[in-house]
């Protein structure tokens, strides 16, 4: 599936609850057919602007676009939005309960059951399909609420910290599962505030901290920009006093590696050419990349784990 146009944009956007302002000048851009990560810790504003897109919460000011205008029934029903308060309907059986979700969307009752069978199947849960979803567990019932989100084939997914609740397992297989959603051509918004796993699937990301964006560029650009010269290296046998060598100011010990980090105005090709004149025998040498978290922390000055304390007013 292909799409024209800029799937979400938001520009100049505000929305405060009472005396707390949940999101303050905010724009942001989503292009179609990419994977991007709305970043933050808990509290930050992330929830609040998806909100915001779905037209569930109108702006205090500026413009939200969804699909090129307002977010109206029709564009938000191109939408596949796995929100971060889950909400199932515990009496009914699983099956029953995703036919008539995919039924409220649009889909026809025997296509809707047809793709439900498929993705009980696909996420291990077909022999739940005739029990109440009360008797699974939640993480079982997370995976329900999954499917209920793509059941309808949208062009955007907004999944909402979609990995909470979900063991080492069932997250590999979401993001199995998300990363083929992109391939076939759909736009995902994901949003989270575990660094790791967006570092693994996103393209692109906006960081936000205390209700503003802080950063909002292509994941490869922004690590190649925030690089500090730091270079890991292996040597066959006992290492070298690298400690001693001009142009190092530090050493710190990585396991089998040592980081080096070079003075200022020192390149890495000048460490790598100390390594060769000393006739060392050389196993590794690898400039390294910042990792997100670590530039999330250099720009906001907060953690971006779900250690950080969350601020009240509906702004998570």
């Amino acid at each position: 599936m292909t799409q024209n146009g800029t799937v979400v944009r938001l520009s100049g956007v505000r929305k405060t609850f009472g005396a707390h302002t949940a999101v303050d000048d905010f724009d942001l851009k989503i292009e179609p057919g990419t994977i991007y990560g709305l970043l933050g810790p808990n509290g930050s504003g992330k929830t609040t602007t998806i909100r915001m897109m779905m037209g569930i919460l109108l702006p205090d000011s500026g413009a939200v676009e969804l699909f090129g205008g307002a977010p109206d029934f029709a564009r938000r029903s191109r939408v596949g939005y796995l929100p971060e308060e889950r909400g199932v309907y515990e009496k009914m059986k699983v099956l029953d309960q995703l036919v008539f979700f995919g039924e409220i969307r649009g889909v026809g009752r025997s296509l809707a059951r047809t793709r439900a069978e498929e993705w009980l199947e696909r996420l291990g849960l077909s022999e739940w399909a005739s029990k109440k979803v009360q008797a699974l567990s939640k993480g079982m019932q997370q995976k329900v609420q999954f499917i209920s989100t793509v059941l309808h084939d949208p062009e955007l997914l907004i999944l909402d910290e979609p990995f909470s609740g979900l063991d080492p397992i069932n997250q590999d297989v979401l993001e199995e599962i998300v990363l083929e959603e992109k391939e076939r051509g759909k736009t995902i918004l994901f949003s989270t505030h575990l660094m790791e796993q967006a570092e693994r699937l996103c393209e692109r990301v906006c960081l936000i901290s205390r209700s503003r964006k802080v950063l909002d560029d292509d994941l490869r650009e922004l690590k190649r920009r925030e690089r500090t010269g730091v270079v890991a290296v292996e040597f066959e046998g006992e290492a070298p006093p690298v400690a001693t060598w001009p142009g190092v100011s530090e050493v710190e010990e990585a396991g089998d590696a040592l980081h080096l980090t070079p003075q200022d105005g020192v390149l890495p090709d000048e460490i790598l050419a100390q390594v060769v004149a000393g006739g060392v025998s050389l196993r590794r040498f690898e400039l390294l990349e910042p990792r997100l978290h670590e530039i999330f922390v250099r720009h906001a000055g907060e953690p971006a784990e779900d250690d950080a304390p969350s601020q009240t007013g509906g702004a998570s």
